[in-house]
Order: C-alpha cells, then sequence, then structure tokens
C-alpha cells in the first residue's frame, strides 16, 4: 500500500485525500486549521493538526516516510515555499506542489519538486484542447508534451495503407493501435488500410497531434 501525505485541505487538497483514501491508499491529512481536520477525520487513515513549517514535526508525523507529499497550499506563498523546502530536505521520494500562479509555479520547480500544479490552469487548458479538438474521441495526458488520442481517421486517409500515409516521418506521430466496435488491434502492419468505420489511436506531442487535426 503506498502512502501519502497531503498538506493543506482546502477543497483542492481534500479532494485529493479523499480520492486517495477511496483508491486504497495510506493517506495522512495535515492542516493547521482544526476545522478543516475534523471535516475529513473520517475520510483518510489520519487527520492532524499541525504547522507544518516546522521539519521536525513533520518528521514527528512520519511524513518523511511517504512515498509522496502533496503541498496544497497554493495561496499562501511563504508556507507554501517553505513547507516544500522541508519537505524536499527530508528525502520524500515523490512531491507534488499546488501553485497559485507562474512565478509561485517556477519557484517550486527550482526547489525541485517533482510536480507542480496549477489547477484552475491546467483544467481550462485541457477544456480549450477537448473545446477545439471537436474529432477527439478520447484524450489522455502522458506529460506536458506528450499524449494519446483516439480519433476518427481524416476522410483523406480512408481506403489508404499505414505504409502510405507515413505518419511517423510526416508528422513524428505514432499509430499504436486501430479499434473497431470493441475489438483493438495493436499490432497495426504497414499494409493495414484505413476504414471509415474504424477509430485510430495516436502517440505524438501535442504540436503534432493538431497537425493531424487539421487535415481534411
Amino acid at each position: 500500500m503506498k502512502s501519502y501525505a497531503v498538506i493543506g485541505l482546502g477543497r483542492f487538497g481534500s479532494s485529493i485525500a479523499r480520492s486517495l483514501y477511496k483508491s486504497g491508499a495510506d493517506v495522512i491529512a495535515i492542516d493547521v486549521h482544526e476545522e478543516l481536520v475534523n471535516s475529513i477525520a473520517d475520510d483518510v487513515t489520519r487527520a492532524v493538526t499541525a504547522d507544518c513549517k516546522n521539519k521536525e514535526d513533520l518528521r514527528r508525523l512520519g511524513v518523511d516516510e511517504c512515498d509522496c507529499v502533496i503541498v496544497a497550499l497554493g495561496t499562501n506563498f511563504a508556507s507554501s515555499v517553505l513547507i516544500t523546502m522541508n519537505v524536499i530536505s527530508l528525502g520524500v521520494k515523490y512531491v507534488i506542489c499546488k501553485a497559485h500562479d507562474s512565478t509561485h509555479r517556477e519557484i517550486l520547480e527550482k526547489l525541485g519538486a517533482n510536480k507542480v500544479i496549477q489547477p484552475e490552469r491546467d483544467v481550462a487548458e485541457k477544456t480549450a484542447r477537448s473545446l477545439t479538438s471537436p474529432n477527439f474521441l478520447e484524450f489522455i495526458e502522458l506529460s506536458d508534451e506528450f499524449s494519446i488520442i483516439e480519433i476518427a481517421p481524416p476522410k483523406s486517409w480512408v481506403g489508404r495503407e499505414v505504409r502510405e500515409l507515413n505518419v511517423r516521418n510526416k508528422y513524428n506521430v505514432n499509430i499504436i493501435a486501430v479499434k473497431k466496435g470493441d475489438r483493438v488491434n495493436v499490432s497495426v502492419s504497414a499494409d493495414y488500410r484505413i476504414s471509415n468505420d474504424i477509430k485510430l489511436v495516436l502517440l505524438g506531442e501535442f504540436d503534432a497531434i493538431n497537425q493531424i487535426k487539421r487535415i481534411k
């Protein structure tokens, strides 16, 4: 069982803590405000009222032994930075932080946070991608640069073989599977002929994927 500590129990932190616990993880939920701690006590492994700006308090709570720590104090810039420094100095394997703006994000990244999330910005960007990509049937973000998408083939591709399309060289995108109904073919050969009743599963960078989107 993986163990997590969530520091900061606003809407973002409490939501993550509850979701992790529901998925079967061991979760310590920590906040300086007792009312927030009490409100989540029944939904996590352990809920503690503590000021995490003190590194020894973090050690006492066992935060240094967690597989991952989420620092979710997005609006309190100074506390967020100090707590992140403390968590990293304790040797936690993976640290995720919430940032409220790009400057905050940059500082947390320079401190050594493994992942920095700006919830409002990240949600807005993902929503914009889906709204401007009406032919995307499914979208899975692998990183800040790469994604897997499932699309209906462009009309100009229908009737052509995969080797003719040469998508890897032309667009730096890979066809990793073809779906037809409930069947999935993950061994797409070069002579596979595209039909209009399939869905293509593509892996590539966002910019390359956008090129595919514009093909008629």
